[in-house]
C-alpha cells in the first residue's frame, strides 16, 4: 500500500486533512522517504521521524517518545499518550504544531547521525 492509497481509503473530509498533514510534513522533511509502516503513512530519514493515521474521531500523530519534545506545553487540550497526540476532527487541526514536531524530529535524526 502507498500513502496515496491509504488516504484514498478514508472518508472524503478526512482525505483533505490527511493530504494537508502529508504536505505539512513534507515541507519540513523534504529528504525523508515516505512509506507505510505499522499500517500508517510514515516518514523515514535514517530512522522513523513521524507517522500519522486517520481514526474515526481524530487524527493521530506519532512522533515517538513525547517526553523530550521541547514544546510539549503546546499539547494542552489534546489527548496524548507516551508516543502519540490526538487532534480531534471537531476542532481546527494545528498544522503548525505538526510542522514543528516534524521539524524537531528531523533535527533529532540529523543530530543522531552526526554523533555516530
Amino acid at each position: 500500500m502507498t500513502i496515496e492509497e491509504y488516504i484514498a481509503e478514508q472518508p472524503e473530509d478526512t482525505q483533505v486533512i490527511l493530504k494537508k498533514v502529508r504536505e505539512t510534513i513534507r515541507a519540513v522533511a523534504p529528504d525523508a522517504a515516505e512509506k507505510i509502516a505499522w499500517r500508517m503513512p510514515s516518514f523515514w530519514q535514517g530512522e522513523y521521524l513521524i507517522h500519522f493515521a486517520a481514526f474515526k474521531k481524530h487524527l493521530g500523530i506519532f512522533p515517538g517518545e513525547l517526553a523530550n519534545i521541547p514544546f510539549k506545553e503546546r499539547f494542552a487540550g489534546y489527548s496524548t499518550s507516551k508516543g502519540a497526540i490526538q487532534f480531534p476532527y471537531d476542532k481546527p487541526i494545528d498544522y503548525q504544531l505538526i510542522a514543528d514536531i516534524a521539524a524537531w524530529r528531523v533535527k533529532c535524526a540529523e543530530d543522531k547521525k552526526k554523533s555516530e
